[in-house]
């Protein structure tokens, strides 16, 4: 007869493996504000500055910064009205998006390096 305890091994090592690779997925950082739409501009994080360092848009528009600084750990961190509200994880690679909803100027920073400015731009249509 055979054992059951020989029979839940197999299926504890795949729920196990399946937890894993999902706890890999949940790491990866997604869009802020639960906006999964393509990005309308794209920024770069490298050479310790943001690429283009101006950008402008519309409302609505979604704004994606991709982190690609050699390892360099950097952040998105609003300034002003927009502390805490534009605001990404510290990541030495992947994405960050958010969509500017109003128009006005908005500046954000990086919190450890905070020499590093960017700015966007809502224009009114």
């Amino acid at each position: 007869m055979t054992n059951p305890r020989s029979l839940l091994r197999p299926a504890v090592g795949m729920l196990l493996a399946g937890t894993f690779v999902l706890a890999g997925c949940a790491a990866t950082p997604a869009a802020a504000g639960g906006d999964d739409s393509e990005a309308d501009v794209t920024i770069t994080v490298t050479d310790m500055s943001y690429q283009p360092a101006e950008v402008t848009i519309h409302p609505g528009d979604t704004v994606e910064w991709v982190f690609d600084d050699g390892g360099l750990p950097h952040d998105v961190s609003g300034l002003d009205e927009m502390e805490g509200v534009l605001q990404s994880d510290l990541m030495t690679e992947g994405t960050f998006t958010f969509t500017f909803d109003e128009a006005g100027t908005y500046t954000y920073t990086c919190t450890p390096h905070p020499m590093m400015l960017g700015t966007v731009v809502v224009e009114a249509p």
